[in-house]
């Protein structure tokens, strides 16, 4: 597995991946999942990171940075017709 961003979040991150794979491979894959079982270790991870990013001074730049991008994010966020996708390929 990759490092975290923040080294102190490794363990939690490590603890996610492992589920995630495993959930990923030996259930979702197999369509005998409805529902994600990691999510308490994802929102584990998200919080770890999210208090370093915090104290890094690193979150007001990415906020900075998906306020300049709204619009950009909405034009190549929407969703694609089946048509739209026919017509660029041609």
């Amino acid at each position: 597995m990759s490092a975290s961003l923040a080294p102190e979040c490794n363990e939690v991150k490590e603890k996610y991946d492992n589920c995630f794979l495993k959930w990923y491979s030996e259930k979702f894959l197999r369509g005998t999942s409805t529902n994600d079982e990691c999510k308490p270790m994802f929102d584990a991870y998200e919080k770890c990171l999210s208090k370093a990013l915090s104290e890094r001074g690193i979150d007001k730049m990415l906020n900075e940075v998906r306020q300049d991008n709204k619009e950009n994010d909405a034009e190549h966020m929407k969703p694609v017709s089946t048509t739209d996708s026919y017509i660029k390929l041609s």
